[in-house]
């Protein structure tokens, strides 16, 4: 009986292997693709600003933003991730990264030795940046400064640390679209939803996210807890800001402080180094959009849980 099935059962675990291998093989940008160009080293700077690349990058517990050297410890259901270094230096950081291998990155989630990023990196919502963007982006972090030094690789226990896994997560949850203008909504709308959903990656932190590690698409920006373990990330639909006009919001982007007189806290306040940076319009742009947001109730709020 045994040697009757035994075939049969080769056969489906090749055949599922198979599916398995297909699924997970991780994606490129053909360097190609990429027609020559003057890259836009202002815009690079904005890119920069917008994705919030220094509050992650830089290195903790000095001053200057724009040491990217990396080594924030980010905690997680899954383990903890460290944050790499992205400075230009060729050693530690991405400075012998060909312009495709950092679009790769960015757009795809795949290192250029062809592995899985962990989706601790955002390129679920960095993956509707426009290609431009993300060009303009790579060349203005080649005129920051080197910094040397290994960081410690990640604590993430197995089965979270198998990187070919992570092929079937974005299979499940990257849509893999660009942003769409909504023709219907104003030209400050549309920048304010393109940086929001993409580049700011906002509602990878404001929203409750599935056992998966997933955002739970039907409470997206409607808070939740705080992905680094500690405190609450509040809801930003106009269920909690109602009250909040499109000017309080921009103003908050700007200085952090909040129309009640208080002032942001926790991460936000990284958050708020990059948004103070951008300009007045795409501020306003940001507002316009927040200020869209239809109202969402958010997950159940432990008692004593503090608001970051």
């Amino acid at each position: 009986m045994l040697r009757r099935i035994l075939p049969g059962l080769i056969l489906i675990g090749a055949a599922g292997a198979g599916v398995y291998w297909w699924l997970t093989v991780p994606a490129v940008v053909d360097p190609v693709s990429l027609a020559p160009r003057t890259p836009n080293l202002a815009n690079g700077a904005a890119t920069f600003n917008a994705g919030g690349c220094s509050s992650c990058h830089a290195v903790p517990n000095q001053s200057d933003r724009l040491k990217l050297g990396g080594g924030l410890a980010m905690p997680s259901p899954f383990g903890t991730f460290h944050v790499p270094n992205i400075s230009p230096d060729p050693t530690y950081g991405i400075g012998r990264w060909s312009e495709a291998d950092f679009v790769t990155a960015v757009l795809k989630g795949t290192s250029p030795d062809g592995a899985h990023y962990f989706p601790a990196f955002p390129y679920v919502s960095y993956q509707h940046a426009t290609i431009d963007d993300v060009r303009d982006l790579f060349a203005y972090l080649k005129t920051l400064p080197p910094v040397t030094g290994k960081l410690r690789d990640h604590d993430v226990p197995f089965p979270f640390n198998i990187r070919r896994n992570v092929g079937v997560w974005k299979w499940l949850f990257m849509d893999v679209k660009p942003y769409t203008a909504d023709a219907s909504r104003s030209a400050s709308w549309n920048r304010g939803a393109y940086l929001v959903n993409g580049l700011g990656h906002c509602a990878e932190c404001h929203s409750p996210r599935n056992f998966l590690g997933s955002i739970v698409e039907a409470q997206r920006f409607a808070g939740g807890p705080n992905p680094e373990g500690e405190g609450w990330v509040p809801n930003i639909t106009q269920k909690r800001l109602g009250e909040w006009s499109a000017n309080d919001i921009a103003y908050f982007l700007e200085t952090g402080q909040t129309p009640d007189g208080d002032t942001a806290g926790g991460s936000m306040v990284r958050v708020i180094k990059n948004t103070s940076q951008l300009s007045p319009e795409d501020r306003a742009a940001i507002a316009e959009y927040v200020k869209s947001l239809a109202p969402v109730e958010g997950p159940p709020r432990p008692k004593k849980a503090k608001e970051g």
